[in-house]
């Protein structure tokens, strides 16, 4: 792990224990000597489960395996890993779920099909998961109610700090808990969730209503996170629902107004969750907020902001805190979403560097030069066509992404 990113926040909530799951980690030595890498976390039964996976077409053997089990909606164990994804692994990359699975049954006292597994890291390497045999006896004996803190850390790869949040609701006249760990710095540009993240939470909801909530809890939280535009092969985005919050009424529809206060808890978890990833991206020295209007329509926004926010060129310009809006134009030209050359007006900090096509007349070096310089950046772009709008986090690109990944393996 390098040096802590500045975005780091500046103080870490603590995550409550939540009724029906245990925790415990340790270091199996897949790759990080003396490292905690692998994480279990245990769950009662009757322990609802959903997911969100990546839409890579290279997805990992973990996406495949929790993309064939998600279907069966009930969960009694996770099994995470860091230091190798188990991705582009073959049939050994399967042998090495299935045996994983079987293991951690046996602990747990479950059936393999009830083991959800997710893993990260190096792609290509055959996993090793013959190390997870000698600790996972260990770790179900003190697995513990609390230890998320633990949990966010196995989880690491690049990452420079662990990243939770946590959130109650109240559900009828029951208060109920969510907490959330999520890991990502490097290969990040979800096409539908995270790169791993997990939440947890004592509501008792069925597993059809928990897969609704989260997918539609992902759309404007971690879909709209980016740091280098490249989604993994391993993205997933699980929540665990134990049910055993005192006096919880059971929720069967994501329609059920009583799920309107936790709905709103959730997405602060998720969203909360996706900026501390946006705030940790490798290397990173500023964080982007950039924001379009004015467009045909919300998804059309979307395509456009991430256009910008993707773009080598913008990036870059932003590391160097130059206000290039020129950059801008072109990224919202190539985005192929409809865009008018003299409509368009771009803002960087607050200040308005260009109107309907041209430099701003107003336009100052000084003041717009002072702001490029502060942390944390605001770009805005209005188009002038309709009244679509999105938002989108991103960070700088910098000598340190490249040196970051440029000896990731070695």
């Amino acid at each position: 792990m390098g040096k802590i990113s500045p975005f780091a926040p500046k103080s870490v909530p603590r995550l409550p224990a939540i009724e029906g799951v245990r925790i415990a980690a340790a270091a199996a030595g897949l790759r990080y000597p003396g490292r905690i890498d692998l994480l279990l976390a245990l769950f009662d039964p009757g322990t609802t489960v959903a997911g969100v996976l990546t839409n890579s077409k290279t997805a990992s053997a973990p996406v495949d395996w929790c993309r064939a089990r998600l279907a069966h909606g009930m969960a009694r164990a996770l099994v995470v890993n860091s230091g190798n994804a188990n991705a582009f692994t073959g049939k050994s990359g399967r042998d090495a779920c299935r045996f994983t699975a079987q293991i951690a049954a046996r602990a747990t006292g479950c059936k393999p099909n009830d083991v959800f597994l997710a893993s990260t890291g190096v792609i290509g390497e055959p996993l090793k998961a013959e190390a997870f045999d000698g600790v996972m006896e260990g770790m179900v004996a003190r697995a513990q109610a609390d230890d998320f803190p633990a949990a966010a850390r196995a989880i690491m790869t690049t990452d420079t700090f662990p990243k939770v949040a946590t959130a109650t609701a109240k559900i009828g006249k029951a208060k109920v808990t969510i907490n959330g760990i999520a890991k990502g710095a490097g290969m990040i540009a979800p096409d539908m969730a995270t790169m791993l993240s997990f939440i947890f939470t004592d509501a008792a909801i069925s597993a059809s209503a928990l897969q609704t909530l989260l997918k539609d809890g992902v759309a404007d939280t971690f879909n709209a996170v980016t740091i280098d535009g490249d989604t993994s092969t391993s993205d997933t985005l699980m929540m665990f629902a134990t049910g055993k919050a005192a006096g919880s009424p059971r929720i069967v529809r994501a329609a059920d107004p009583r799920l309107k206060d936790f709905r709103k808890a959730l997405h602060a978890v998720l969203a909360d969750l996706s900026e501390q990833i946006a705030r940790d991206g490798e290397g990173a020295r500023k964080l982007v907020e950039i924001v379009v209007e004015g467009a045909v329509s919300k998804s059309s926004a979307r395509r456009i902001a991430m256009s910008i926010a993707n773009s080598p060129l913008v990036k870059t310009a932003i590391a160097g805190e130059d206000a290039n809006w020129g950059r801008v134009v072109m990224a919202v030209g190539k985005a192929g979403e409809p865009a008018n050359r003299d409509k368009l007006s771009i803002w960087f900090g607050g200040i308005r560097v260009a109107y309907k096509g041209a430099r701003d007349p107003g336009y100052d070096e000084a003041s717009v030069s002072a702001a490029m310089k502060k942390p944390e950046i605001s770009l805005k772009v209005a188009l002038g066509l309709g009244k679509g709008r999105d938002r989108v986090l991103t960070c700088d690109l910098t000598k340190e992404y490249i040196a970051i990944n440029g000896d990731y393996r070695s």
